[in-house]
């Protein structure tokens, strides 16, 4: 199976801890590709409707090899750290961008690791969660789990052996 994991976050923390621990349990079994939303050129969404008519969008930056990527996987995994009590601008902008072939991602499995300083009883958690299922709701997706941890410093999650135990057995089970 191939994986293609969506990180959302800009810096070297949490984000990036859950994803390598959840890519150690997998790739014995999967192939992983992991995108930096951060690094990718994409201009946001206008709702021009043309994708419809192109099979794509008509911005000249990162959004077509993006979404090809993903129409390719059979699983996308999403992490992302908390901002504003959602996913990050960078991840939303991916998302937004799936709009132009939104139909060829349809029935995938799908993961969400979410990250944020608060803990993981607050509101923001179950906005993303939601927001999440009513995309696996549109889009028909298997929504394999959802999965939200509270880690405040750099490398709190790092020190959280049961959270990194947990992460490779996820990406192992899958």
């Amino acid at each position: 199976m191939k994986i293609v994991v969506i990180n959302g976050s800009a810096r070297k923390g949490n984000t990036q801890t859950a994803i390598a621990a959840f890519a150690k349990g997998a790739s014995d079994r999967h192939e992983v590709e992991v995108i930096a939303a951060d690094k990718l050129q994409i201009a946001p969404c206008k709702g021009c409707g043309a994708c419809e008519c192109y099979k794509g969008c008509i911005d000249k930056d990162d959004t077509n090899v993006t979404i090809d990527k993903l129409a390719e996987a059979d699983m996308i995994l999403f992490a992302t750290p908390v901002y504003w009590w959602g996913i990050t601008a960078q991840m939303k902008l991916v998302i937004d961008k799936c709009y132009c072939r939104g139909m060829q991602l349809k029935e995938k499995k799908v993961g969400a690791i979410v990250i944020g300083g608060a803990p993981t009883d607050g509101i923001q958690y179950e906005l993303i969660r939601k927001q999440f299922e009513c995309m696996a709701q549109y889009l028909s997706w298997d929504m394999v789990f959802h999965k939200s941890y509270s880690a405040n410093t750099t490398d709190e999650l790092a020190k959280n052996e049961a959270a990194i135990k947990e992460l490779e057995q996820l990406g192992a089970s899958v």
